[in-house]
Formats: structure tokens, sequence, C-alpha cells
């Protein structure tokens, strides 16, 4: 692979999506724009660029016939990725001919939502009023979103070898299956390699469990080619025989042995009628198995809390001036708000009452200057919370003209705030995301380790963006990527910070929206695994899905019936 290649791609085109989702849309009191017939509605789904935010077609329903409560068969099947803000847009139509052109059709409304909007509704189900026509109630609109489970089966798999050719000189052979899946185009991709097994003819491999879309790409019938070699240590190893099989085939195989025979084309061809093999390859276990994946889990109810803090110590610069970090240009955001807003607009998707807590750290409060680590952005200490992220910036902003900006640099005190609720609720119905901005060195570095150490045990992750141009190597250590973080020798029960400096995400070209999508992609991107981690280590399972919604309008009450139902 050419590495330079790697390093150019567009960090969006290049994104390996968490999983796949199917969207089912209904209508409910569409308008009705023919004159002797209902409307024949049809539903068009826009994407949105993230770099231009231009509006693409991304896909069509069918049309039905004379109806204003459609049920539409046909889905839209999009890639799902947590940690981008994916908009979409959906348009009303009622066809009045034949060509696909839309201009040509009467415009029944629209309605704009993001995927983490529709994933994170009660039971993934989302009802929107449709808009677009002044002075017109224009209907409902109602996107259902199922994760599709082919992208998240795995299969346990263990074979063993029979009377295998013997290629070593001195010994019997070493041998090793090399897995490969076909693609569309008849040729091969190496998808699995097993360990080898020394000295032996009649060896048993280790059970190994695989993604099933990396063994088949989720087509159960595409033919899966497996290889037989004899190892060797100068890299030259000898080709014993092959086999080929399918998904089905093996998943057939759960309640007995599957024998496949291991064929070299060349021997066959020079021994004729006197080769029969090069040994068997059994199958001894196929175990399928569905991953419990985040999104299972926010269709199960839980709750995703999301809390800011938010450095305000000098080192900042004086709010006032435009070199300040905190500095309020009426032209554009500073890095701390296109921080807040851009990782907020999408954790907010997944949390129902869209109450943030907001505090601050570093600074001197009113009325008497006394210094706090752990104060409320909006004033009130027994209730920080802000609606929605908009309450979250102008708090921000308010603070700023109150507050006088100090120090030291302490992030031990907003963490240990956040880690009191969260082990208040460790059942899995809530899991807590802090998200810290600051500018530069820690001043608690044993304390802040010592928090998150403790953390790591409880529902919680925690995202640092660093501002400005300073050296971040202490906040770096604490995003335990490289080496698991410790405090007085206990070490950090799983990762649970990531850290970016939000220069390396800014677009030279002063495109901010850009920026913040990519710093947010960056940030969010292991939030998911995180939280999985959690659930899996206490051996939490998803809650119960709500009811499935039944699509078809309620009967008609007869006005008798509804009038005596209003009296009880």
């Amino acid at each position: 692979m050419n590495m330079a290649c790697i390093g150019d791609a567009d960090p969006f085109t290049a994104a390996i999506p968490a999983t796949k989702v199917e969207l089912t849309v209904s209508c409910r009191n569409l308008l009705d724009r023919d004159t002797f017939s209902k409307s024949d509605p049809i539903c068009v789904l826009y994407t949105q660029g993230i770099a231009n935010r231009e509006w693409r077609e991304f896909g069509r329903t069918e049309v039905i016939d004379n109806t204003l409560n459609p049920d539409f068969v046909r889905k839209f099947i999009l890639d799902y990725f947590f940690e981008e803000r994916q908009n979409l847009r959906f348009d009303l139509y009622d066809l009045d001919c034949k060509s696909d052109n839309l201009s040509k059709h009467d415009f029944l409304g629209q309605a704009f939502c993001t995927l983490g909007e529709i994933v994170g509704s009660l039971g993934s189900r989302l009802d929107k009023p449709l808009i677009g026509i002044p002075g017109k109630k224009c209907g409902t609109i109602i996107v259902r979103a199922e994760e599709l489970s082919n992208c998240r089966e795995s299969v346990m798999l263990q074979f063993c070898g029979n009377k295998l050719d013997k290629k070593d000189f001195f010994g019997k052979s070493d041998p090793f299956l090399v897995f490969y899946r076909s693609n569309e185009d008849g040729s091969y991709t190496i998808c699995h390699k097993t360990e080898v097994v020394k000295n032996t003819l009649d060896p048993v491999w280790q059970a190994f469990k695989i993604p099933v879309r990396a063994l088949c790409n989720g087509d159960y019938d595409r033919s899966i080619k497996v290889e037989v070699y004899d190892w060797d240590r100068d890299g030259g190893h000898d080709f014993i025989g092959e086999f080929s099989t399918s998904y089905r085939e093996m998943s057939r195989s759960q309640s007995q042995f599957h024998i496949y025979e291991v064929l070299n084309p060349k021997k066959k061809g020079k021994k004729k009628k006197k080769y029969q093999n090069s040994g068997t390859v059994t199958l001894l276990s196929c175990l399928v198995d569905t991953e419990l994946s985040f999104l299972d889990y926010i269709r199960g109810g839980t709750q995703i809390n999301f809390t800011v803090a938010i450095d305000f110590t000098a080192s900042n610069g004086n709010p006032s001036q435009p070199t300040s970090l905190h500095y309020m240009s009426p032209y554009q955001l500073n890095d701390y708000a296109m921080a807040l807003r851009a990782v907020g607009e999408i954790i907010q998707d997944y949390d129902s009452d869209k109450m943030f807590p907001a505090l601050g750290f570093g600074a001197k409060l009113p009325p008497d200057g006394r210094v706090s680590h752990e104060f409320a952005l909006n004033g009130n200490p027994q209730n920080p919370y802000c609606n929605g992220i908009e309450g979250v910036m102008e708090a921000y902003y308010q603070s700023l003209k109150s507050v006088r900006l100090y120090g030291p640099t302490h992030f031990s005190p907003v963490i240990n705030h956040v880690a009191r609720y969260a082990s208040a609720v460790t059942d899995g119905s809530q899991y807590f995301i802090l998200l810290i901005i600051s500018d530069g060195v820690i001043t608690d570095m044993a304390q802040t380790k010592e928090s998150i150490v403790n953390a790591a045990s409880l529902p919680m992750s925690i995202i640092i963006v660093g501002v400005g141009p300073a050296e971040f190597d202490e906040m770096i250590e604490l995003d335990g990527d490289e080496e698991r973080i410790s405090s007085q020798g206990r070490y950090a029960e799983r990762d649970i910070v990531q850290f970016v400096p939000f220069r390396d995400y800014i677009d030279r070209r002063g495109n901010h929206i850009l920026s913040m999508a990519r710093l947010a992609k960056e940030v969010l991107a292991e939030i998911p695994d995180q939280f999985l981690s959690y659930m899996r280590t206490r051996g939490i399972k998803p809650g119960p899905l709500p009811p499935p919604y039944t699509p078809c309008p309620p009967p008609a009450i007869h006005p008798l019936l509804a009038r005596r139902v209003s009296r009880i």
C-alpha cells in the first residue's frame, strides 16, 4: 500500500462506518394537492456534505398512489458514524406525471434532522412536523432507524487437520490456514490467518472469532477460499492445498462436523487417478454470535449525559483583548466556543432532556474574589444545568463578563464532580461524558491522574481539547493510548481519556464549520468503544426495546362513541 496515499487521504472519505442503519419512512395527514383524488406521495432523502454544506440527493422511496398516510416500503440504508453530525433532509412530493424532475411535481413539505436524532430518540423513532409551505399544516413524518444485523454478527470457528502432506525433510509439517473472501470481480482478499502448529500432520488450531462482514461482506453465499501451508522460517511457506466453502455452509455445521478435502491442483494434474487429496480439514465448531452495539443500548434507553468544564485561568489572556483565547469577536466564535459547539451539538442528540451542567475552573468569583476550580457558569451552584448547547454558550459568555481570570489550572475537581454523579448510576441506564477545554499546563497532575484512575471504573469518558499555541505534554500523558495511566501503583481499568489539540484540526482556509467537524470526529470516535467496554466488563445488557411502532393509522371513532368516552 502506498503510504503517501494514507497521509493524503481526506479524513471524511477514509472513515470506516461504525455500522449501517436502515431508515423506514411513514407520513400522516399529508396535504391533499389532487382535485379528484388524494395525493400520490414520494419521499426524497438528501444528505449534506461536511465541507461545503451542499445537499445531495441520496435516494427516493417508491410512489404510493392515492393516500395521505403512506407507509413507504423502500428503505434508505446509511453508514452511521457516532462522531459525525450527519444532517438529513426529507422532502415529500405529490407525483403528477412520470418525470424524474421534481420541479414538475407538487411539493408537500419537508423535515430536517440528524441521523443521531433519529437513533437517539425513544425506540429509534422520530416524529417531526413537516414544514415548508407557509400557512399550511403539512402533516407529520415518522422515521424509524434499525441497525442492520449482519453488520455485527461474528462467528467463532475452530478447525483441525488430518493426514496433511509432509513437507519438511527432517520432521513433519508446521501447518497453518489462510482464509480469503471473494470479491465481486473474482479476486480474493485475505481476511484471517491462523497460528502455526509445529511438527504435526494432524494439527488442532485454536478457535478464532471473526466478524461476518470480514469473512464474506455480509453475503452468506459468497465463496470463502482456505489455503493450507507448511510454515518455513525463511518465509517461503510451502503450499499444501486448498478448499472452498461459504459462510452459509459453515453455519449449517453447528450441530455436526464438516470435513473438507484439501486439494493441491498441481498434484491432481500430475498424479491423475492415484492422487486423492493432501489430507483433510475438519470444521469442529461454528458458533454464531451477535455483538451488542452502541445503538442497542441507545435504543434500549441509555441516556448520554454531557458536562462541559472551561478553563478560566489568566494564561488565556484578557477576554477584552483580541489576542485572548476567550475574546468574543462579533464576527466569529473563539476556539473555546467552537470546541464546545462542535462536540455538544453531536452529543445532545443522545440526551432526551437537553439539560447540560456547565462548569468553569481557575477564576476569581464575585463578590468576594475567592478562587474556584468548580463553579457553575450560570451562577447557580445548586442547579448548574443549562438548556441545550445554546444555553451553555450563553452561560459561558455571561461568565466571561462576571468572573476574573486567575489560576492555577486544576482538572481534578471537575473530574470528581462528574464522577460523583456517575458513581450513583452504574446500572447502564446512563453514561457520562465530560468535555474539558483548556489552554495549557495542568498544575494538579498527581490528583488528576488519581481522579482518572478512579473514574475509569465508572460509566464515564473524558474528552480534553487543548486550545492555543502551548505545549500539551501533560495532556498527552493523560490520554492512555500509548501507556495506561496509573496513580500510586494503581492502573486505570480502561482508557477513558481522549486528548486532542484543536490547532491540528483548524482548516487553513478559515472554514470554521469544517474545523469543528474535524475536531468532533477526532474526539468522539473512541466514545462508542469506551462505552461498550464499560457495559461488557460489567455484564450490563441493553434495556428492553419499547413496543414496536404500528404504522397503520388508528381507526376513526364514531362521534357518539367519542362523546361517551370524553364523559368517563
